[in-house]
């Protein structure tokens, strides 16, 4: 089964980093535009950061010199490092976008299942 899965979250302290990291599944092929988005408890889903499949980024202004998105793609994986974190980056993280199956078929905005992150003293 296709999928994302992101690992890499967890509790830390204010000021801290942390990498999260979205690894496609192996019936993936090649993946593309890709982004981290993250969800507060009862708050919408927001972009956090995107990269482009040659490499091109965008970030929220709230992260903008603290987190830096990368790619490999020779290991069809998408990176989030995060420094400085803040308690207010307190979410569940999640990863989003497009690939192309090892069958040759495209997909459109696929998400992972989330991984969580906690910055607290």
């Amino acid at each position: 089964q296709a999928q994302f899965v992101e690992s890499g979250g967890g509790l830390v302290q204010p000021g801290g980093s942390l990498r999260l990291s979205c690894a496609a599944s192996a019936s993936i092929l090649i993946i593309n535009a890709m982004g981290w988005y993250r969800q507060e408890t009862g708050k919408e889903r927001e972009l956090v950061a995107q990269i482009t499949s040659t490499g091109t980024t965008n970030y929220a202004d709230s992260v903008k010199g603290r987190f830096t998105i990368s790619r490999d793609n020779a290991k069809n994986t998408v990176y989030l490092q995060m420094n400085s974190l803040r308690p207010e980056d307190t979410a569940v993280y999640y990863c989003n976008g497009n690939a192309v199956l090892r069958s040759g078929r495209p997909l459109y905005d696929l998400w992972g299942q989330g991984t969580q992150v906690t910055v607290s003293k």
